[in-house]
């Protein structure tokens, strides 16, 4: 178990007024490399690059399944290895296509198993410097979740979040989003008739190692909505990657105008970034709220498409010494949610410099579960995962921004889903 931070009481700390800005806008503009990578497409617009070099009408739906299987079962990174397909196609598809997922530029392994990769992605026009977003592979068992970025810093600035605390570059495409999970299993050994490498933990199980996708990493992934829709079908096509819809969750801070799109249109697991029990308070804590207050959040949670018991949302909620952490929070909390097939995810706040904020002590993060379980709802404490790789809940950050390069890049919003206080 990792102890909580016992420090001074936030409240002697006078908070800042909420920033004025709730969102920030991405730049749009986004110029692909010479030759564009294959990976991320979805199975129409695979099609539709191969009529594009002259792959005949009715030869193309039989090619698009040779180049799924060899992109996403066999994880394939050069054209050459597709044995099934010709000779004259492949060189062809060569001249005009890559198979490139992001490039990894720095690698970290945590004492707990954890794993944040560093990657590196093209900008948005000639001769500007690259940027870079970071994903965090957790094992547990025998489950790994892989946290996917899904915006170059982020649309908002929830304050308790470091992530929060950098500028939104551009939104990610579908194919770096993919290509997260591209990575990881490069790196993992975790492709068909690959060996994992000996660092890998448990290098000798023959199941998946990533199991489980998590769209928790930097950036609102509902502000990059198209993308993040895209990216997930590829994801949860049982004749590529194939992890099941029912193994991938959402987190959004709150973006109420799409969450029923994401719902009839992605179908996956939603979980959502509440953190507060009043509007004043979440106000503050996360700014969105003064859009889209608490009220109508939850109205749309309640429609989410699919919601029933064995498809409960998740509710996260940081807990913040001080500010949102009393008794009296937790009755508030599960009145606030009564009717909603949910669990309530409690998130021991992980510090990063320069933060306000401290955790709740263990004491009291612990009162606060039981209230909670003994209104009915699973709650689990996340145990921390990463921290000494800054890989931990409320610490992605990438080094994108010049003024961040001297220090260690930092991850996101994320920590490992096993529970230590397992109220279930």
């Amino acid at each position: 178990m990792t102890a909580p931070l016992h420090t001074t009481a936030t409240s002697a700390v006078p908070h800042p007024a909420p920033a004025d800005v709730i969102e920030k806008t991405p730049l749009e503009r986004y110029v692909p490399p010479s030759k564009p990578s294959l990976v991320g497409l979805s199975r129409a617009a695979l099609a539709e690059a191969l009529g594009g070099i002259g792959v005949a009408v009715g030869q193309r739906k039989m090619r698009v399944q040779q180049l799924w299987h060899w992109i996403y079962v066999r994880g394939t990174q050069s054209f050459d290895e597709m044995t099934s397909v010709s000779k004259e196609l492949r060189a062809t598809l060569d001249r005009h296509f890559t198979l490139a997922r992001p490039e990894v530029v720095a690698e970290q392994i945590s004492a707990d198993g954890t794993r944040k990769w560093l990657l590196r992605l093209p900008g948005e026009h000639a001769g500007e410097a690259p940027h870079e977003v970071e994903c965090v592979y957790i094992p547990d068992g025998g489950r790994g979740t892989l946290c996917l970025s899904s915006q170059v810093g982020c649309t908002l600035s929830c304050t308790f979040c470091h992530t929060g605390t950098q500028r939104l570059v551009r939104n990610l495409t579908p194919g770096e989003i993919v290509g997260q999970i591209m990575v990881a299993r490069d790196r993992l050994g975790d492709w068909r008739a690959m060996s994992p490498p000996a660092a890998t933990p448990d290098s000798s199980r023959t199941t998946r190692f990533v199991t489980n996708i998590v769209m928790m990493g930097m950036g609102e992934p509902l502000y990059n909505f198209e993308a993040v829709r895209d990216a997930l079908n590829v994801v949860a096509d049982g004749e590529g990657i194939g992890i099941s819809k029912r193994r991938i969750t959402l987190s959004t801070s709150g973006v109420v105008p799409m969450i029923e799109r994401a719902g009839e249109e992605i179908g996956v697991m939603l979980a959502v970034s509440l953190h507060a029990v009043t509007d004043e308070l979440r106000n503050e804590l996360v700014p969105l709220n003064r859009k889209y207050p608490i009220r109508e959040l939850l109205t749309a949670c309640r429609n989410y498409p699919g919601l029933s018991n064995a498809r409960r949302i998740t509710f996260e909620y940081v807990m913040l010494k001080g500010v949102n952490d009393t008794l009296a929070d937790a009755k508030a909390l599960v009145k606030l949610l009564k009717g909603i097939p949910a669990k309530i995810n409690l998130i021991p706040f992980n510090p990063w410099p320069g933060t306000r904020y401290e955790c709740s002590d263990w004491e009291q993060i612990e009162k606060f579960s039981e209230v909670v379980f003994d209104a009915g709802y699973a709650s689990p404490v996340r145990t921390p995962r990463g921290r000494d790789i800054l890989a931990a809940c409320g610490q992605l950050k990438s080094a994108t921004e010049s003024s961040l390069r001297a220090s260690a890049s930092h991850c996101a919003r994320w920590s490992n889903p096993r529970t230590v206080i397992n109220r279930q």
